[in-house]
C-alpha cells in the first residue's frame, strides 16, 4: 500500500524518465566511444586526439539513432524539413560536444604530457562527462523538442502557470 507521498510530481517524473533514457543511450555511446578509441590506439599509431575525434564521431552516430528512435521517439518530427532541421541541429550541437570532449583530452595530452593509456582514458572519461552535460541541455532544448514547443511565426508563447499557494490546515486569516 503506497500513499504516494514520496512520489515525484508528474513533471519531475517525466524529466526523470527522460534523463534515464538519455543516460541509457549515453552509456551505450560511452562504451562505443571508449571501445573505438582504444581499438584505434591499439591497432594504429594515430595520435591520441585524432583517434578520439574519430571515436567520438562514431559514438555520435550511434547516439543519434538511440536518441531519435528510443529516448525521444515521441517528439515532433512531422515532415522531411523538420527531420532535416533536427539532424542539422543534432550535428551542430554534437560538434560542439566533440570539441568540448576532445579539448579536455588535448589539454591533458599535450598541455600536461599525460600520454599513457590510463591517463588518456581518464581524460576522455572526464571530457565525455563535461560534454554530456552540454549535450543533454542542448538536445532537449533545441533538437528533440516537444511538439507544442515549436513556435511558428506570430504564435504567442504559452503563459507560465505558477504553483498554487499551499493551504495550511488550521490557519485563520486575521484582518
Amino acid at each position: 500500500m503506497s500513499s504516494g507521498r514520496h512520489a515525484l510530481p508528474p513533471r519531475f517524473g517525466k524529466l526523470y524518465r527522460e534523463i534515464a533514457k538519455f543516460g541509457m543511450v549515453g552509456a551505450s555511446g560511452f562504451v562505443v566511444n571508449l571501445a573505438v578509441f582504444n581499438l584505434i590506439r591499439t591497432v594504429t599509431d594515430w595520435q591520441t586526439v585524432r583517434a578520439s575525434v574519430l571515436a567520438t564521431a562514431i559514438a555520435i552516430l550511434s547516439n543519434y539513432l538511440g536518441l531519435r528512435y528510443f529516448a525521444y521517439r515521441n517528439r515532433d518530427q512531422e515532415d522531411r524539413n523538420s527531420r532535416r532541421k533536427e539532424l542539422t541541429l543534432f550535428l551542430f550541437f554534437s560538434a560542439i560536444g566533440l570539441v568540448i570532449e576532445n579539448s579536455v583530452l588535448y589539454a591533458t595530452t599535450y598541455g600536461f604530457g599525460w600520454e599513457g593509456t590510463l591517463a588518456s582514458n581518464i581524460s576522455k572519461f572526464v571530457g565525455i562527462g563535461v560534454a554530456t552535460l552540454f549535450r543533454f541541455w542542448s538536445y532537449r532544448t533545441w533538437v528533440f523538442r516537444t511538439a507544442g514547443s515549436r513556435r511558428t511565426a506570430g504564435s504567442v508563447p504559452e503563459p507560465v502557470v505558477p504553483f498554487p499557494e499551499p493551504v495550511l490546515s488550521g490557519s485563520r486569516e486575521r484582518g
